[in-house]
């Protein structure tokens, strides 16, 4: 039993036992292995499903499509002169940037396509940046902002978090960002 995990750490070893396994995987069996309850998996899958992961029920249990795309939302907070060199640490590793999303108090919750996959995609949107009338969306949240990533392989995703994390661009989640985002 895992019962000091994060929602985001719990979701994490879903996936990988799901991975893990060529047969379907009961509730009841991953919320023995993650140490919570059948129901807290239930919405676990549910906020996987909405990061992109294909997940079927069936009868038995839980399977995963083996073509769904790893897929990870960074919470991060730096100034417009490191915007460059964050995104680039992302495509630099194998990372693709679907999106950019912040959550405003006032305004709610407001998400950009991007689409970056490469330096070139990076310059692009640092050019627009520069020559446009606009300013990050990040600028309106002090900063914090999150970013959808997908990469090739978890383990990509993993050096990507490093990177990010050893640069101080991770942001710690609040309670209520683990389910809102």
């Amino acid at each position: 039993m895992e019962g000091n995990m994060t929602g985001a750490e719990r979701r994490k070893k879903i996936l990988s036992l799901l991975r893990q396994s060529d047969t379907p995987l009961s509730g009841g069996a991953l919320g023995a292995a993650t140490g919570v309850s059948r129901q807290v998996v239930v919405q676990d899958i549910a906020l996987l499903r909405t990061e992109g992961h294909e997940i079927t029920a069936t009868a038995r249990g839980y399977l995963l499509d083996g073509h769904s795309t790893p897929t990870r939302i960074f919470k991060l907070c730096h100034t417009n002169e490191q915007t460059e060199d964050e995104l680039n640490t992302i495509v630099d590793l194998g990372g693709c940037i679907v999106d950019v999303t912040i959550n405003h108090r006032v305004y709610g919750k407001m998400t950009a396509p991007l689409g970056i996959k490469n330096r070139r995609g990076v310059q692009a949107f640092m050019q627009n940046i520069h020559t446009g009338k606009s300013t990050p969306l990040m600028n309106i949240t002090s900063g914090y902002h999150f970013h959808t990533v997908t990469a090739d392989q978890e383990e990509i995703l993993d050096e990507i978090e490093a990177a990010l994390a050893a640069k101080n661009y991770l942001a710690p989640r609040l309670p209520y960002e683990e389910e809102n985002v």
